[in-house]
């Protein structure tokens, strides 16, 4: 990628983003309902970059080319993770009316920096994470799941997603976490708000408010968890710092569980024969191999990873199809550059349609900013579980509608359903094990 200035008339050697098309919204219910095949037909207008919307009037480029992801991602020098420069931008009274401003702005934590201050908070983070004993954490996730399973298992009918997944990722990471049930309380409210769009001020309040004590608690009185890993950690952590890695840690640990195991169920119960039937070894089709498959297809966080220009920057060798010809685009300055997980994951380099152990798909990111392999671990092993144990359960489970009448949630970010309603012929309680 080679850096040019633009001219005051235009660019030399490239089109402006800008110049590509009308801007797409992608926060919409509309959108929501089939991004795939909105991700296509981006593929088949804009080619590799495409001016959209993260919200009304916040403009940012979307990335649906793996090769040019790639380059953006590990090009620290060019692109920053830090959004300082673009804020100083944004009159105050717009960030205010943008749902998802919370989940931008700048934070002292490794998504939002680089250098020294990135590798400081993400070994930190890190370490505190790779610190989780998965026997222990298997043993929880699943006395957590059957616990959950008792509440409903009578009725003969559930929404998973309120009454099972949701509140099974919860529970795990608030408790690996070292929180008590009131703090977890607190934190599933400030959760809810943030992903429900409360305003920037109040949800950040919540979150500080509760991380804040959280972390005096573990000073403290520190016990074997991922809180007081980090308070003792040799990066010294202040409070606030401490507030802004457990809030990373809070946001991506419940959020992304919870969608991958809601997204993985609906690939199991919408195509049941498939997974169930033997596969060329002679073995059943597993859960891991639903997840594998959800992870390409449908991943938890469709689209993130954002970093921003330092200067006016020329990405080249793009395919531009209403030009019919590989040329080059020119990004502004400081303006957000978000990478389409989902739309890289099913392009035609990248999605082969075989899926049981292959991850290069990009659900996880790229880059000294990907999720870490702790971090990995932990919400595959979460979502295993869960799956896992509510099926063993409640082996006759089945959807209680069409897939194509199920909801997703609108956003930019996510790639979530807002209820996913079974159907299971009544059961008692059965023990937890513990």
């Amino acid at each position: 990628m080679q850096q040019h200035t633009p001219t005051q008339t235009g660019t030399t050697g490239g089109v402006s983003i800008e110049d590509l098309g009308p801007r797409i919204p992608i926060y919409t219910p509309d959108f929501a309902v089939d991004p795939l095949r909105r991700y296509q037909q981006m593929r088949e207008r804009y080619g590799a970059l495409v001016p959209v919307e993260l919200a009304a009037g916040l403009d940012a480029t979307l990335v649906i080319d793996y090769r040019t992801a790639i380059g953006i991602l590990n090009d620290s020098e060019h692109f920053t993770a830090d959004p300082r420069a673009w804020q100083q931008t944004v009159p105050e009274t717009q960030r205010r009316q943008w749902d998802v401003y919370t989940m931008i702005q700048w934070r002292p934590n490794s998504l939002r920096s680089n250098g020294k201050e990135h590798d400081r908070y993400r070994e930190a983070t890190t370490a505190a994470l790779a610190g989780i004993n998965q026997y222990p954490l298997q043993q929880l996730v699943e006395q957590t799941a059957g616990a959950a399973v008792n509440t409903f298992c009578r009725d003969g009918v559930a929404d998973l997603l309120s009454q099972y997944c949701g509140p099974v990722a919860f529970t795990v990471v608030t408790t690996i976490l070292g929180c008590t049930p009131e703090l977890a309380a607190r934190l599933g409210a400030a959760s809810a708000a943030l992903f429900d769009g409360r305003d920037t001020d109040t949800v950040n309040q919540m979150f500080d408010d509760a991380l804040r004590e959280l972390t005096r608690n573990k000073r403290a009185a520190p016990g074997d968890d991922v809180a007081s890993r980090l308070v003792n950690h040799p990066a010294r952590l202040d409070d606030d710092e401490m507030v802004q890695q457990l809030l990373t840690i809070v946001s991506a640990a419940i959020e992304v569980p919870q969608n991958l195991i809601a997204n993985t169920l609906l690939l199991l119960l919408s195509q049941r024969d498939r997974f169930t039937a033997s596969t060329a070894s002679g073995l059943p089709a597993s859960t891991s191999a639903a997840i594998d498959e959800t992870l390409f297809t449908n991943p938890p966080m469709a689209n993130y990873c954002i970093t921003y220009p330092r200067q006016p920057r020329r990405i080249e060798n793009v395919w531009l199809p209403a030009r019919q010809r590989v040329g080059s685009v020119w990004l502004p300055a400081n303006q957000p550059v978000v990478t389409s997980m989902a739309a890289i994951n099913d392009s035609p380099e990248i999605n082969t349609g075989h899926y049981l152990d292959n991850r290069s798909h990009m659900a996880y990111g790229s880059g000294p900013h990907a999720c870490p392999n702790p971090a990995r671990v932990m919400a595959r092993l979460i979502a295993e579980g869960t799956i896992d144990e509510l099926l063993d359960r409640l082996p006759e489970l089945h959807l209680a509608v069409d897939p194509t009448e199920l909801a997703w949630r609108p956003g930019p970010f996510h790639r979530a359903l807002t209820g996913l309603p079974v159907t299971f012929p009544k059961s008692r309680p059965l023990p937890i094990h513990v």
